[in-house]
């Protein structure tokens, strides 16, 4: 019923009018959700179920979130966020984008160039316009498949961020070696090898901890723990990387 609600609506309206009227539709909707059997660690609504979709993914009715989005807002209240530290958050989704612009204490840049989510800027990650060392926690949450020059982009990376800073990023992951090829470039041919019609490449773990690392970051490959009463998947890798 998600989908096909949704389908309909962006016939008849306009994306920058379903974005802006978001969270009120939101609203509106989850009240068929109302329960107690889950919780979404993001909004905190308690929720009878979360909406599966057609991947498998759950995704909250209230605001929106992906299970990756609640774990990654687990992940950052466990000790990421603090006063006055700056945030470059790449294409957040916008549950979570609106959630760290109500945080007053920081300073949030969150930044997209596709016009799909919240963002003040359209910077481009293989060329940022940002000072050196002047970051303290990055967020690059699937962005990386997408990106042909990924040595480039996790050298801005590595250059903006603060020596000690943190970034947190997560990509989808195969088994094995890293998967690319650059001679696939037809959005239908893209999906059928690397699973989205805009990837240009499927990461191993491996594979991106030594690309990471040739970057010069201390790579740190956690694995997480599911939690269905918060919607979260089991084992569930997550960088979190370190700028010496």
């Amino acid at each position: 019923m998600y989908v096909s609600a949704k389908k309909i609506l962006s016939r008849i309206v306009s994306p920058k009018q379903l974005m802006k009227h978001e969270v009120f539709l939101r609203n509106i909707y989850s009240l068929l959700y109302s329960g107690s059997k889950h919780q979404c660690s993001v909004c905190n609504k308690k929720l009878s179920r979360f909406l599966q979709l057609p991947n498998n993914d759950l995704l909250c009715a209230r605001c929106g979130s992906l299970s990756r989005d609640r774990r990654l807002w687990t992940l950052l209240n466990s000790g990421f966020l603090y006063n006055g530290i700056t945030v470059l958050d790449f294409s957040p989704s916008r549950a979570l984008a609106r959630k760290m612009k109500s945080i007053g204490n920081i300073n949030y840049i969150s930044t997209d160039l596709s016009g799909n989510f919240i963002a003040d800027f359209q910077y481009d990650i293989t060329s940022l316009d940002i000072k050196d060392n002047t970051v303290d926690l990055i967020i690059c949450y699937h962005i990386l498949e997408h990106i042909p020059d990924d040595a480039k982009a996790m050298a801005e990376l590595y250059r903006v961020l603060k020596p000690n800073g943190k970034a947190i990023i997560q990509t989808p992951f195969k088994d094995g070696d890293i998967y690319e090829d650059f001679s696939i470039t037809s959005p239908a041919e893209r999906e059928i090898h690397f699973g989205q019609d805009d990837h240009v490449r499927i990461y191993s773990v491996q594979g991106l901890k030594g690309r990471l690392e040739q970057a010069g970051f201390v790579a740190d490959a956690r694995i997480f723990e599911g939690d269905e009463y918060h919607g979260l998947t089991a084992n569930e890798t997550v960088f979190v990387l370190t700028k010496p």
